[in-house]
Parts: C-alpha cells; structure tokens; sequence
C-alpha cells in the first residue's frame, strides 16, 4: 500500500510537473508579449544631429545645400516618431508645401525604429554622391539605434513593421523632394553682372585653401592628372580631396568660394512659407558713389565701423564666421545649439525631434528666401566699394562670401531659428556656446537666445562682409519667416 501508495504519488508528481512547466511558460510568453518599450532616449535624436554636422563639415557643403540636408532629414526623424500611436506629435502630411500625404501604418510601430530606419534611406539618398564613409555611418547609425530599442523592449513583430513602415515613409519623402526644384538648378549657367552698381566675386585661390582643408582632405593640390587644371574647377572635389570622388556629381556640390554660391536657390520650392517672396524686406538704398547720399553714407557707417574693432569685436566675428567646411555653415551652428538644448532643457526625444525638425524647417526657407532677395537685389559687398570709394587697402576680417550682400544671411537663417527656439523652449535661460572649441573658438556664454541673435547680425558688420542695413532688414526678414512656422505648422495632436 504504502509503495502502490507512493508509485501513485511519484505518477502523480511526473504528471504535474510538465503542466507547471506550461503554465510558467506561459505566463513567461504573456508578459514578453504585454511588455511596453521604454520610452525613447533623447540621445537617440541628438546622435544624428551631431552626426549631420560631422557629415556637412566632411563633405564641405555650402550653406544653402547644407540646409536642404538639415530639413529631409529632420522631416524623416520627425515623421518617424509621429507615426507612433502613443507620440504626441502630429504628421506635418498636409501641412508642407507639396507633402499631401504620407504612408500609413499598418498597425502598432515604435516611433524611434521607424525614425531610424527612415532616415537611414532618406540620408543616404541626400548623401549618395558624399564620401564611403558618409554613408557607411548613415547604415551604422540606423542599425545600432534599431538595436537600441530592442534592448529596451520592443519585441520582434513591432520591430519588423516598424522598419517597414520607416522604410515606406523614406520613399515618400524621398519622392516629394525630388520635386522641389533642386535638380533643376544644378548645372545652370550663370554669369556675374559686370555693371558697377553690381556685385562681384572677390574670392581668391589664397583665400580658397584654408577653406577647403577638412576631416577628408588634409592637402590642397593644385595639379591633379585626373582632372583640367583650370581655375573654373580648381575647387572641385575630385581635384582637392585626397580620396578622390567621382568626377561629375550634382546631388552634393562642394562649396566653391570661386563661383557664385547657388544663384538659382531662390527658385526652389519652400517648405512652408507660399513663396519665396512672403517675407521679403524693402529694397536697399540705390547704388551711389556720391558724398552724402544714402549708399554713400552706409558704405561710410560700415567703414569706420570696420576701422575701429576692438579685439572683442574681432573675437565675435571670428566665433560667428561659420564658413563652410570650417564650422559646418550658419545654419548649422543653429542646429549645434537645438543639440545642446536636448540636454540642457532635458528635452524628451519627441520634444528633441520636434524642435529640430521645425528649426530646421525654418532655417531652410530662411535660405531660400534670403538668396532669391540676394541674387535679385545684387548689391555689391563692403569690400568693393570701401576700396573703390574710401581706401584702396582696405581688408576684411574674414573671406568675403561668393554671393551678393542683400540681406545677410546669417541674420535671416539665425532669427528665423530664434523665432522658433523660444516659442518651443522659452528665452529665459542662460547658455554657453561651444560650438566652434574644436576650431580653437573659446566657448561663449549667452545670457539669452536673443542675446545670440544679436551678436551674430553685428558681427557679420564686424567681420566686414554686410553693411548695417543688411543685418537688420535681414533680422526682420527672418523673424516674418519664424514666425510664418510657428503661425502655420502644427506638430500637436488635440487634446
């Protein structure tokens, strides 16, 4: 009885045990499959902010090709992150200029996988014609954030439609912005005015060189027996860089201090904004070499200025010059400060997201909007006419840009950033700028955003590239243009 009694005991046992083994499995199975990732790290984010300013600086990019760059690929993050259901940001589908629509998705996605794997497809279309290693960071970068966020929990199925989703949002807007007019400019003629009253080049090979050293090129050669040794190509890429690229691209032009600066930019298709034009400023005064008239006297304001800079005014000309290759361009350095606030306002990742995409945004019609008023006004640079009218010796503090004067670009691009920054983040606080320490530029502390803004318009006047007019129009154009954003674009999904 008592070993019957114990056989039965023992059977029994044998068969609980393999139903206990099911029902741990079991609960095991429901609690992987209800297990919600954690939230996005906003990091995630900021990695790719510092990596396009990596990327704009190695592949030498001017600034208004640099800004094309900044907007898709912050509209692919941004858009990622949107699709996710628990996101409380709203598709800019609808909103922006040409962009009716965007994929849907087929079920529940994780916003951060979707964003990478979008805007693995979206950077390395813009950057197909950069350097290898450009685009192996692009693929690097995805892969590991895709990695990322399954460590943090998101299982394989979500993950799985996640990619897919990101990777139909890629095509999309890959397709909408090869409507904007940028391939149609590329290659087209254009020939400097010979007028007095009209701009003109006064960029120089001597001037060229410090311009075009980077993280790619540690050399500048002036003969290559791959390409005509000619001036009209002396700056192309295949000529001064040390792995030489194929000759010939048109999708990522190399910024070229001895042609003039995207003539045709004006002639692209805005992001926001109804046109080019909407935030135009008045006029500048009419050409005159004339004592006392109103050329005369703000070619004379510029020049005395100029003559007379403090070592602190040289200091912030120089902190501010951002020229291309260098610093990774004007709005750029914008971009640095939007990745210097995720940390410093503790930014969650959609926030992070949202403040890039739509400073970027705003950035990106500063430009377009700028430079249909430069090219159209084509007032010539301090430079000519100081030395025409006042002294024949004089000289600037840094290169003088290769396109004209009116409005200073870093004055439209910088207010337009600011205009969204405080919206987005307040103007209260304080911050230090350390966007230019690895160039040997000191970090400089700010007491406000607006701070910022103002000492970036006068030291395009200290670093003897605009007259006074210039920067301010220039700030009130760009603050329409940020304002225009803020009043159009809504990135929250009702409460």
């Amino acid at each position: 009885m008592s070993v019957s009694t114990g056989g039965r005991h023992v059977r029994r046992a044998k068969l609980r045990w393999p139903r206990a083994v099911g029902v741990i499995w079991l609960l095991s199975w429901l609690t992987a499959c209800s297990r919600v990732a954690t939230p996005a790290d906003p990091q995630l984010v900021a990695q790719w902010l510092r990596t396009s300013l990596a990327f704009v600086r190695s592949e030498r990019l001017g600034p208004p090709v640099a800004t094309r760059t900044s907007a898709y690929s912050a509209i692919a993050l941004y858009e990622g992150y949107a699709a996710d259901s628990r996101s409380p940001l709203r598709s800019l589908a609808g909103q922006l200029n040409g962009l009716t629509a965007l994929p849907q998705a087929s079920g529940a996605v994780d916003g951060a996988t979707v964003a990478a794997e979008a805007e693995r497809l979206v950077a390395d279309s813009l950057f197909r014609d950069g350097l290898p290693s450009t685009r192996r960071t692009i693929d690097s970068l995805a892969t590991a954030q895709v990695s990322a966020r399954e460590l943090a929990g998101v299982q394989a199925a979500e993950r799985d439609r996640s990619i897919e989703h990101g990777r139909a949002l890629g095509r999309a807007i890959l397709a909408w912005a090869a409507t904007d007019s940028f391939f149609a400019t590329r290659g087209r003629p254009y020939a400097i005015g010979d007028q007095r009253e009209q701009w003109s080049n006064t960029a120089n090979i001597s001037q060229f060189v410090p311009q075009t050293l980077s993280g790619q090129s540690d050399f500048v050669q002036f003969a290559n027996p791959n390409v005509h040794d000619d001036v009209e190509r002396a700056t192309s890429k295949s000529t001064f860089v040390n792995r030489p690229k194929p000759e010939g691209s048109t999708t990522l032009p190399s910024f070229n201090p001895i042609k003039p600066t995207e003539p045709y930019w004006g002639q692209l298709r805005t992001f926001v904004l109804s046109e080019s034009d909407a935030c135009a400023p008045p006029p500048p005064p009419q050409y005159s070499e004339a004592p006392g008239s109103a050329f005369w006297l703000m070619g004379r304001q510029f020049y005395d200025t100029v003559s007379a800079l403090t070592p602190a005014q040289k200091a912030i000309a120089l902190f501010w010059a951002d020229n291309p290759v260098a610093t990774g361009t004007p709005g750029f350095h914008w971009i640095s400060v939007v990745n210097l606030m995720v940390a410093r306002k503790q930014l969650t990742a959609e926030q992070a997201v949202e403040t890039y995409a739509l400073t970027s945004l705003a950035i990106a019609d500063a430009f377009i909007g700028c430079w249909r008023e430069k090219y159209r006004s084509n007032v010539v640079r301090p430079v000519t006419y100081v030395q025409r009218v006042f002294n024949k010796n004089f000289q600037t503090v840094i290169p003088t840009p290769p396109f004209p004067e009116f409005t200073s670009g870093h004055s439209v691009q910088s207010a337009a950033a600011v205009e969204i920054l405080t919206a987005l983040l307040g103007d209260t606080m304080s911050f230090i700028d350390s966007t230019q320490v690895d160039i040997g530029q000191p970090p400089r502390p700010f007491t406000s955003l607006h701070a910022a803004l103002t000492e970036v318009a006068i030291s395009r006047v200290y670093a003897g590239v605009h007259y006074f007019p210039a920067v301010v129009l220039g700030m009130q154009q760009g603050q329409c243009i940020g304002r225009t954003v803020r009043r159009k674009l809504v990135t929250r999904k009702a409460a």
